[in-house]
């Protein structure tokens, strides 16, 4: 149990009629009251559409060094977005509406932003100054010092460097950008006066000498990259004259600074000058020896040319002309190249015929490639080859032939010695000393890959890392982790998640992304075995929470039950962790927890969820015909009596069963016009059954697990088996599109942006990425592993379209008039054959709407039509004027 479970009691009966300020204010400074007495002292209401604005969406943001304070936010429809600080002790709390990148200092000083504005906060006293239009700040850690860009009262950008509380170490004026190395030690920045650039460098623990690395220049500086450990800087000369663009690279060791520019360098490819290029951005080795940069060609000068624009699709193209437009222009793209500033020498790494490259873990290989490969083919991501190229010789060999170009499935190691690969259903290493290729986890006999993600059939549980000095590697299976020597000579289990059927997953670390992508590939962390790991934990019956392993002793929960735990946060003492955590009956909220103690709520998210009765949330198991288990989430209607029989809306799309514990604000504003919260609020009931979709028959087995775990509601006799609704969007669409052409179980149905003729969608483009959709087909999506030519029957059989005639489910479809991922046209073909038929169906058609309704207006018309919809078919309610016109 919690200590302090507690909420906010809300004092006034007229807080509805407050403004949005006025009611956080209520929210989050009046007493904290313990959350039983709640249904003790007042009774709750039913929830009303007038009440949605109340509810926020709740974020951790900040740990303090001194584990006491905590920073969060809450965001909320109306466009109110605050950033609080609150003590996790005395629960005093500070706010900055619209408050963004914050930081606490090292003696609990906190920072942020409100659009121009710099707030500093002296936590021990209480003390708050503001700085006003700052244009950049940062914080060095190691100095203590704040580093602040703005535009002072003389007028001018200036630089202000000064310790948190106050005390000025250098001002310097004319400063338009400056840069803090990695190591928080050593500050760049660059003025602009008598219209001349200069770049200067501080030593911030002599803040009061300075470098000048540049001075009298007419360039801007642009691209700004440090060596991953502060030793050096790359940067670029930025000239309105494309052509004397300039990198520059910056050695702090030897002070010395090296300058390539594309018009005097001896070997600089012909017509071609240095780009500032996002796909290709300035990088320097660890090494500190090499700098990879972009480039370009100069454009050629325009040719008179006919008036036609006519697109020219040719069959043998390996693209087709939207795709190739989209992706696949590799002439014309930035190209990466690399200089050796010590030598003085570039060369190009990748070239038109291999535009893609990723780079080892110590940038001493590159490893090129080229998407078009083996095109036309019909995945996602297609096979290709993969050429290793030695970036000291540049000699360029084979490295895997026809393999997939999946990012997860190629990763180098961190000291470059190796590089991990997935193939054939095992873990790979590729020895990039002796050349060598071993299957490393053949031996363990486990199963290295499975269902990861939705609508994907199977692929590799994943590698979150390897362990120092590349001596092993750690490899997910479903449930574990395990540390495999890169030889394969030996391995080990490091957790025994199976015994429990409990996933383990190594943590994010706190304000860290996630994912470390380089160019074309990703780059593999280094994961310190000898320490303690925290791990997240996911078990099959819903629970989530934190565990702490160590390499001498088994896992040991930090927090883990029966809710949806997530946001897990610590600070380098590791003593105190912070989370955020949720139930579908209880709204997000902060906890603290010390690692031998009771866990302490500090933060209550919106606190008025007590005032209102809301619904329950419950595991449901049952079995399709083919006795596989199945699980799904059932939703008890808010103040639930079970007396009554209720109507029930069951949601579709495929494995939905891990939104149990998942709190869902009641709000009109979501773009698929469907919300557990808001209907179990009005009296329904709401289902999410998980589906698994067999190879060559995804309608056919999605009505099976759905008609099944719907009959296993049905049986446990809390609803009325006649007035049952079925929703689903996308994917969800299909399904709701196709179910009803096979059962009559369902009173009525609502699909949204649906797939309804697979024949005809399996021609059609996807215009948001130019590829055909036909790899949705073959091993995802719809897994119809053959094409419409070799299995027509099974196209045919799937179709919802196919089988309209059987439907005798009052229908309502919508989708986007400008729908890029799922054509718009395949919900007119359904709407067109129900017409034809004389089925009863209703679409709407929104302009200006893609796949997911995103207008705020159109956003609220959808939810209160789908709600008119299931208020008419499922509680008898009276029809509105658009109902009663298909009635008619």
């Amino acid at each position: 149990m919690l200590k302090n479970d507690t909420t906010t009691k809300n004092s006034s009966k007229n807080f509805k009629a407050l403004c949005p300020i006025i009611i956080l204010f209520l929210f989050f400074i009046l007493p904290l009251v313990a959350c039983p007495l709640w249904g003790q002292v007042m009774r709750k209401k039913e929830l009303t559409p007038s009440d949605y604005h109340l509810w926020g969406e709740l974020n951790l943001d900040k740990i303090a060094p001194d584990q006491q304070w905590a920073s969060y936010r809450m965001s909320y429809d109306n466009g109110i977005d605050t950033l609080f600080v609150r003590n996790t002790i005395s629960n005093k709390i500070y706010s900055y509406p619209s408050g963004d990148n914050s930081i606490f200092t090292k003696n609990n000083t906190f920072v942020c932003l409100t659009k121009q504005d710099l707030h500093i906060l002296n936590l021990k006293t209480g003390k708050q100054e503001i700085i006003k239009l700052v244009s950049q700040y940062a914080y060095s850690q190691f100095t203590d010092h704040l580093i602040i860009n703005f535009h002072s009262e003389r007028d001018k950008d200036e630089l202000l460097i000064r310790t948190p509380l106050g005390k000025i170490v250098k001002e310097v004026q004319d400063v338009t950008y400056f840069t803090l190395s990695p190591n928080e030690q050593e500050l760049v920045y660059s003025t602009f006066s008598n219209n001349k650039y200069a770049l200067l460098l501080i030593d911030l623990k002599q803040a009061n000498s300075e470098k000048s690395l540049l001075k009298g220049g007419e360039d801007k500086f642009d691209g700004f990259t440090w060596q991953k450990d502060g030793k050096s800087l790359a940067f670029l000369g930025q000239s309105e004259n494309l052509s004397d663009k300039t990198l520059f690279y910056y050695t702090l060791a030897n002070d010395k600074l090296y300058k390539l520019n594309s018009l005097t360098h001896p070997n600089f490819p012909n017509n071609a000058y240095i780009a500032l290029d996002q796909n290709f951005e300035l990088l320097i080795s660890d090494d500190v020896q090499k700098v990879f940069f972009a480039f370009k060609n100069k454009p050629n000068l325009p040719q008179n040319k006919e008036d036609s624009n006519v697109e020219v699709w040719n069959a043998n193209d390996k693209w087709i002309y939207p795709q190739k437009q989209k992706q696949g222009q590799f002439r014309e793209y930035a190209k990466l190249a690399l200089w050796l500033p010590l030598s003085n020498l570039s060369k190009p790494i990748t070239t038109t015929q291999l535009p893609n490259v990723m780079l080892s873990g110590n940038q001493e290989y590159a490893i090129l490639s080229n998407p078009k490969e083996y095109e036309p083919q019909f995945e996602y991501q297609g096979n290709r080859d993969f050429y290793i190229m030695n970036l000291k010789t540049f000699e360029k060999s084979i490295l895997l032939k026809n393999h997939s170009g999946n990012l997860t499935n190629s990763i180098a190691s961190p000291t470059g010695k190796y590089i991990a690969y997935f193939k054939e259903n095992n873990w790979w290493i590729y020895n990039s000393i002796d050349r060598t290729h071993k299957n490393i986890t053949a031996k363990i006999g486990g199963k290295f890959m499975g269902k990861v993600y939705k609508l994907v059939a199977e692929s590799p549980y994943g590698n979150p890392g390897w362990n120092l000095d590349d001596k092993e590697i750690i490899v997910y299976d479903q449930y574990d982790l395990w540390a495999i020597k890169a030889d394969g000579s030996s391995f080990r289990r490091l957790t025994h998640g199976r015994e429990s059927k409990i996933s383990y997953r190594i943590a994010d670390l706190p304000n860290k992304n996630t994912a470390n992508l380089i160019y074309d590939g990703l780059q593999s962390n280094t994961v310190d075995l000898e320490k303690e790991l925290f791990l997240r934990a996911e078990a099959e019956d819903g629970k989530t929470g934190y565990f702490k392993w160590k390499s001498d002793s088994d896992v040991k929960p930090i927090v883990f039950g029966d809710r949806y735990t997530d946001e897990f946060s610590y600070n380098s003492k590791k003593r105190n962790f912070f989370y955020r955590e949720q139930e579908f009956g209880l709204p997000p909220r902060l906890v603290s927890k010390e690692d031998s103690c009771e866990a302490k709520l500090f933060f209550q998210s919106n606190p008025q969820h007590y005032n209102y009765n809301w619904g329950t949330s419950e595991l449901i198991e049952f079995q399709n015909s083919k006795r596989q288990d199945l699980k799904g989430v059932l939703f008890y209607p808010a103040n639930y009596d079970p007396k009554k029989k209720y109507p029930m809306i069951v949601h579709v799309y495929e494995l939905q069963s891990k939104e149990l514990h998942r709190y869902i604000n009641p709000t009109y504003y979501n773009e698929i016009g469907f919300s557990s919260t808001i209907f179990t609020s009005k009296g329904y009931f709401v289902f999410l059954p998980d589906i698994i979709h067999e190879n060559g028959n995804p309608g056919i087995s999605a009505t099976d697990c759905v008609v099944a775990g719907t009959r296993r509601i049905i049986d446990l006799g809390l609803v009325n088996s006649n007035k049952i609704g079925l929703i689903g969007h996308s994917f969800g669409g299909y399904e709701t599109a196709f179910i009803i052409t096979q059962t009559e179980l369902f009173a009525t149905a609502v699909a949204g942006a649906s797939v309804t003729d697979l024949n005809s969608f399996y021609f059609t483009v996807g215009w948001n990425t130019g590829r055909p959709d036909m790899w949705r087909f073959q091993s995802e999506q719809w897994k119809m592993v053959n094409t419409p030519f070799e299995d027509p029957l099974g196209y045919q059989r799937n179709s919802p379209i196919t089988s309209a005639d059987n439907v005798t489910t009052p229908l309502l479809l919508w989708t986007g008039k400008e729908d890029q991922q799922v054509d718009w046209h395949q919900s007119i073909e359904y709407y067109l054959a129900l017409r034809r038929l004389g089925k009863k169906n209703t679409m709407l058609l929104y302009p200006k709407e893609g796949h997911s309704i995103l207008n705020p207006t159109n956003q609220k018309d959808l939810m209160d039509r789908v709600q008119q919809w299931f208020g008419f078919y499922l509680k008898d309610e009276l029809p509105t004027a658009w109902i009663s016109k298909q009635l008619n």
